[in-house]
């Protein structure tokens, strides 16, 4: 169906975590440090800007799934990325592992899945 997505394909996705993306704003938390929820955000995005150039033009993908584990904090000021890697291709679901970096090592881990859609069809 989609012939040039196959396993393998790598992503990333980078920030520098600012205020904005603290727990305390989020409201994930009452501590200052880089949210869940936006490490989650950050996974995804190098998972779904991985595979876009693969689409034909008016489909996108949109997730359904995250398994993910947030096993350390980073404050506000240090560089973040995550790094995707498609594992599995079953028609329109697409799986991925996904993890997350701050420059003192590893904070995530987990799998994402999306699926693919036609755009202009997906809120109608």
């Amino acid at each position: 169906m989609f012939p040039e997505l196959k396993a393998g394909i790598k992503g990333k996705a980078e920030l520098k975590v600012s205020e904005k993306d603290t727990a305390r704003i989020y409201g994930s938390g009452l501590v200052d440090v880089f949210a869940t929820p936006a490490m989650i955000a950050l996974m995804e995005k190098a998972a779904h800007t991985s595979i876009s150039e693969f689409l034909p033009e008016g489909f996108i993908t949109v997730g359904t799934e995250v398994n993910i584990k947030h096993i350390k904090a980073t404050r506000p000021g240090k560089k973040a990325w995550a790094e995707s890697e498609l594992i599995s291709v079953e028609g329109k679901k697409l799986i991925f592992t996904i993890e997350a970096f701050d420059e003192d090592g590893k904070i995530g881990f987990g799998e994402h899945t999306r699926y693919i859609v036609v755009e202009k069809d997906f809120l109608v």
